[in-house]
């Protein structure tokens, strides 16, 4: 009986799961893109078979258009911009056209050929597309092309690289993402579903950049319809064309550090269906960054397969399914006394994800999108039995499900959107250790300790938002609430407003913004670091469970075109956070703990320039300066021995540990024959903070770690020395022609093989080092 009643209550749980992921009130589609639907036709009326190019300067994208038998082509994915729509067939005038895509709502577009040698053109100069004169926010677009020739990177931080490039984001140890000195504050919105957990290879498997199409990065001005993590906002998609017929592409790779990768993504679609399916895989002796140069152990492996089927049941109805899997292990890299110990430490996790989407368009101003997901992760860490000074174990993981609805319309001058969304989570968290050398702490720490844990998460939110267009002003307001309930519940109510004036003339845009924050805490390790249980480890630390951070983010800045060629975008932002979130972080096991100080302030300016095309050269440079103070005391966290944590539980104020006050990123590009490219990179960080405390043994800092790595730390500024990145890379395009292409491209990283100290050990973090010189190469070959 017992039994059977179980057997019912999951057969009206997976009912209610799949109800609630076809009709619950999507609310984070990418909210900054839309359709393009094209037909061209010929005098009479007659569609007709055609091709062309759809091209913007703001954002930088170029789509090839190719036209069926009737005269349909479907752009999707447009970023939010101005558009220029080149179209030619045998035998017509060619055609020209500006286009906006300022909705998500699917936009009509006829494009009539005339009779040659009649031309129809509308001419579009390079100085105004160079400006969104409707962007009131702080977003930068990553086009296919930008990802196609991405200098090489660690396997799983080739989509990482790309978005810290971007002023305003730091990459920190172990490829862990921080905007605007936020930490673990990063949202990934992948084909339009959020993932809020920490996507740095070292805790969840990464998404593979050659399965990325392209990704729009924000850090302000935030759309009401985003929520739970604001730090930063990373929108991917993954989606491939739709050209009729088989195509895909095989990628093969390999480098220093005997590493090598592989990548096969292949798509099929006929008629109104699409099939998609990806599978890739990579072995390295590099994965973590290592605290020492020797580079002990830190070999990994990993892989994972993802497949997308994608049907238009209708002109109106559009249904998607998709899944994937991934998978990581790997071994923690060594200092050299655990090496000289026998220390061997694993990690795994994995990830599997399914997510279902349907679309319908009401009337030619109304869309309806619904979604639902289901995800499970897990993560875990061994240690033998040599490990020192600590042998710690950790089996984590959570079940995520998400539903969501939304309603996209176009009314006179506005662009609005509505909806809302629930999350529900299933939290387990198991974790212990043993001391293995009681010197390295102090003397009252619990010499073991264990911790297991179960919780749920229940998130809900709703919002409504509308873009205006006023003249020359672009005025964007939205309101959101938010409800979060695990340890503690809370709720809360966010407006958000930009504005963007536009001046012509001056080839000048004017922008500000303004952003309510309501952040959910970390969820990894977030019951340990919560709960009363740990009290034993510390009675200075405060033992409430770690809360919702609260904040307020303000923004000013300008877009300048300068000669015809060049955008110019310069930034001022502000941020203040009650409960600012952070992370502890245990010895150099990369394994972290939640924790908050009681309030944070952030400032800082970014500026870029980027050179779209000017004839072969393409490029950018960019710069942020940062500055910010988190305020004592600590909540959360695992702070071993009172030594250690009665330096977190007084009132004063400290730099947070992502202020590192100077970033610099930039790259050229150097085309000279429409086959082969050069281009040349470089990067540098003026340092960032360390804390070690009083009676700092040095003696032993360099037993752990050598004098050289000591060499690139300042104590007496406690900071890490500057760093220094020169990069190369050249590529070939071997064959090229309609049906495909076959690509060579080299790179080599950190040409003057600097010595590159990322984080140095101190109470929050452990020590990591920049990767030395490498080189790799990879193939690519497209059909």
């Amino acid at each position: 009986m017992d039994e059977s009643a179980a057997k019912l209550r999951t057969y009206k749980m997976v009912r209610y799961l799949t109800v609630a992921a076809l009709l619950m009130a999507s609310a984070l589609a990418q909210t900054n893109s839309g359709e393009l639907r094209i037909t061209v036709l010929d005098p009479a009326g007659l569609g007709i078979a055609a091709s062309g190019e759809l091209t913007s300067r703001a954002p930088t994208y170029r789509e090839t258009v190719t036209a069926n038998a009737e005269g349909r082509f479907t752009a999707r994915h447009l970023p939010f911009g101005t558009y220029r729509l080149t179209v030619q067939a045998p035998g017509f005038s060619s055609n020209s056209s500006v286009i906006e895509i300022r909705s998500a709502v699917p936009k009509d577009f006829r494009v009539l050929l005339g009779i040659a040698p009649i031309e129809s053109a509308v001419v579009i100069t390079d100085a105004a597309s160079l400006l969104d004169s409707q962007r009131t926010g702080t977003d930068a677009y990553i086009s296919s092309d930008a990802i196609r020739n991405r200098t090489a990177s660690q396997p799983g931080r080739g989509v990482l690289d790309l978005v810290q490039s971007q002023p305003g984001w730091l990459l920190e140890a172990n490829g862990v993402l921080h905007p605007r000195g936020s930490e673990y504050q990063v949202q990934f919105v992948i084909d339009g579903m959020p993932v809020t957990d920490n996507r740095s290879p070292g805790f969840a498997p990464s998404l593979d950049a050659d399965d990325v199409q392209s990704m729009n990065v924000l850090t302000a001005n935030y759309p009401a319809e985003y929520g739970r993590k604001l730090g930063g906002i990373v929108e991917v998609n993954t989606a491939k064309d739709a050209r009729p017929g088989f195509h895909g592409k095989a990628i093969a790779g390999g480098g220093s550090f005997n590493t090598e990768e592989g990548y096969l993504g292949v798509q099929y679609a006929a008629g109104r269906s699409a099939f998609g399916f990806g599978v890739e895989g990579a072995h390295t002796q590099r994965f973590l960054d290592p605290p020492v140069q020797e580079n002990f152990g830190n070999r990994a492996s990993t892989g994972g397969f993802q497949g997308r089927f994608e049907r238009d049941l209708s002109d109106q109805d559009r249904l998607i399914f998709s899944g994937r899997w991934n998978r990581a292990g790997f071994l923690v890299p060594n200092e050299r006394l655990q090496e000289d110990a026998g220390q061997r430490q694993d990690r795994g996790n994995g990830e599997s994800e399914g997510q279902i989407a349907y679309q319908r368009v009401l009337s030619p101003a109304l869309l309806l999108n619904v979604r639902g997901m289901g995800r499970d992760l897990s993560a875990d860490l061994w240690s033998n039995d040599l490990s020192t000074p600590i042998l710690p174990e950790q089996h984590r993981g959570f079940r995520d499900w998400y539903a969501s609805a939304s309603l996209s319309g176009h009314w006179g001058r506005h662009e609005w959107k509505a909806g809302a969304d629930g999350v529900f989570k299933s939290i387990h968290e198991s974790f212990g250790y043993r001391i293995t050398d009681p010197l390295y702490f102090d003397p009252d720490t619990p010499a073991r300790f264990s911790f297991r844990g179960r919780g749920q998460a229940r998130e809900q939110a709703a919002y409504i938002q509308d873009l205006v267009k006023l003249g020359r002003f672009t005025v964007s307001l939205g309101l959101r609430w938010d409800r979060y309930d695990l340890l503690i519940q809370e709720s809360a109510f966010s407006p958000r407003f930009g504005v963007a004036y536009s001046v012509p003339a001056a080839g000048l845009v004017l922008r500000a913004s303004f952003d309510r924050a309501f952040q959910t805490p970390a969820i990894e390790n977030l019951l340990l670091a919560s709960r009363a249980s740990t009290q034993e480890l510390s009675n200075t630390v405060l033992r409430l469970p770690v809360p919702p951070s609260r904040g307020n983010f303000y923004q000013a800045g300008f877009s300048k075109s300068l000669l015809g060629k060049l955008r110019l975008d310069g930034t001022y932002y502000r941020r203040t956070v009650r409960n600012f979130a952070d992370d502890d972080v245990l010895l150099n096991t990369g394994v972290t703990f939640p924790i908050s100080f009681a309030s944070a302030t952030i400032h800082g300016v970014e500026a870029r320039v980027e050179l779209p095309r000017w004839g072969p050269w393409s490029g950018f440079i960019s710069y942020s300066n940062l500055v910010g103070f988190g305020r004592l005391p600590i909540t959360g966290g695992l702070f071993l021995g009172e030594a250690s944590a009665a330096r977190v539980s007084a009132t004063d104020r400290s730099p947070i540990t992502q202020d590192q006050r100077n970033t610099a990123n930039g790259r050229i590009r150097f085309q000279p024959w429409s086959r082969a490219w050069f281009a040349f990179g470089a990067a540098y960080g003026s340092g960032l903070p360390v804390e070690l405390g009083d009676n700092v043994d040095f003696g032993q800092l360099s037993d752990q770690y050598g004098a050289d790595v000591l060499r690139r730390v300042n104590f007496a500024r406690g900071r890490v020395r500057p760093s220094f990145w020169l990069d190369a890379s050249a590529g070939v395009d071997l064959w090229k022609s309609d049906r495909g292409s076959l690509r060579l491209q080299a790179d080599a990283v950190n040409l003057t093989d600097r010595l590159n100290v990322i984080n140095f050990a101190g109470l929050f973090s452990g020590t990591a080092l920049g990767q030395p010189r490498a080189v790799s190469g990879r193939c690519e070959f497209q059909f």
